[in-house]
C-alpha cells in the first residue's frame, strides 16, 4: 500500500483570523485513539471552541469536537476530550514565555493529514477589539472591489 502523500485538510477555523491578531504559527502533532483518527479520515471535526494550554510543561488541546466513530464500539472515544500536542521542549518553552506576558492566547487554525500523520496548526494570537475587525471587513470588501473593477475592465464589459 502506497504512503500517504501531501497534505489533506480536514477541518479549518476561519472565525480564528477574524477574531484574533495572529503573531506566530506553529505545528504540532496530536495523540490520538484509533478511532479518532478514522473520525478524522472520513473528515470530521469542529475547531470552533477550541484553545491550546501549556500544563506541567506539556501542551494540550482542548474544546476541539472530533465526533465518535459512526462504526466504534464500546471503544469509541469522548468527542471533547483534551489531547496532547507534539512539541519540542524550546517550542513549549518559548510559548509558555509568551502566553505569561499577557493578551496571548493558544488557538488551533486548522487540522489536517501531512504525510499520514494527523498535524494541527496553532497560532499565539492576541485578541482583535470591535474596531479592529471593522477595519479589517473595510479592507476586504475593498479589496474585492478592486479585484471585481480589474476583472471587469480585462474582460472588456467597461
Amino acid at each position: 500500500m502506497p504512503k500517504e502523500q501531501g497534505r489533506k485538510l480536514i477541518a479549518q477555523n476561519r472565525k480564528a483570523r477574524h477574531d484574533y491578531h495572529i503573531d506566530d504559527i506553529y505545528e504540532a502533532g496530536l495523540v490520538l485513539t484509533g478511532t479518532e483518527v478514522k473520525s478524522l479520515r472520513a473528515g470530521h471535526a469542529n475547531l470552533v471552541d477550541g484553545y491550546a494550554h501549556i500544563r506541567d510543561g506539556e501542551a494540550w488541546l482542548a474544546g476541539v469536537h472530533i465526533p465518535e466513530y459512526t462504526e466504534g464500539t464500546w471503544t469509541n472515544h469522548e468527542p471533547r476530550r483534551e489531547r496532547k500536542l507534539l512539541l519540542h521542549r524550546g517550542e513549549i518553552l518559548r510559548l509558555i514565555g509568551k502566553t505569561k506576558e499577557g493578551g496571548s492566547t493558544l488557538v488551533p487554525l486548522a487540522l489536517y493529514f501531512k504525510d499520514g500523520k494527523a498535524k494541527v496548526e496553532i497560532a499565539l494570537a492576541r485578541g482583535k477589539r470591535s474596531y479592529d475587525k471593522r477595519q479589517a471587513l473595510a479592507e476586504k470588501q475593498s479589496k474585492r472591489e478592486m479585484q471585481r473593477a480589474l476583472s471587469r475592465r480585462s474582460s472588456g464589459k467597461d
